[in-house]
């Protein structure tokens, strides 16, 4: 059984930063690509980011695109989303998921996920 974690969610102003973590269980971490997804109150799941089993490729979604870090350290099972220049649009609750599909950017595609925290931009 799987278990991702997710913490570093918070209240900021706008402009400011958070950098969100997500730990998983388990010895198959760096063998599995891993996303990002945010959902705000009455919308769908969306896709924030991901990143590849090794690290070595990175996808984002153009509204985070050059403000927002996808990273991942496979010894210590954890994937990092450095966010910066936050706007109120970003507010919502993110979560990190696993995948096995090529097709990174679909939430159906993810068999894994987190509870969720909560990001709260002011303006």
């Amino acid at each position: 059984q799987v278990q991702l974690v997710e913490s570093g969610g918070g209240l900021v102003q706008a402009g400011g930063s958070l950098r969100l973590s997500c730990k998983a269980s388990g010895r198959t971490f760096s063998t599995y690509a891993m996303g990002w997804f945010r959902q705000a109150p009455g919308k769908e799941r969306e896709f924030v980011a991901a990143i590849t089993w090794s690290g070595g490729t990175t996808y984002y979604a153009d509204s985070v695109k050059g403000r927002f870090t996808i990273s991942r350290d496979n010894a210590k099972n954890t994937v990092n989303l450095q966010m910066n220049s936050l706007k109120p649009e970003d507010t919502a609750v993110y979560y990190c998921g696993r995948t096995t599909s090529g097709v990174i950017r679909t939430p159906r595609n993810y068999d894994y996920w987190g509870q969720g925290t909560q990001v709260t931009v002011s303006s």
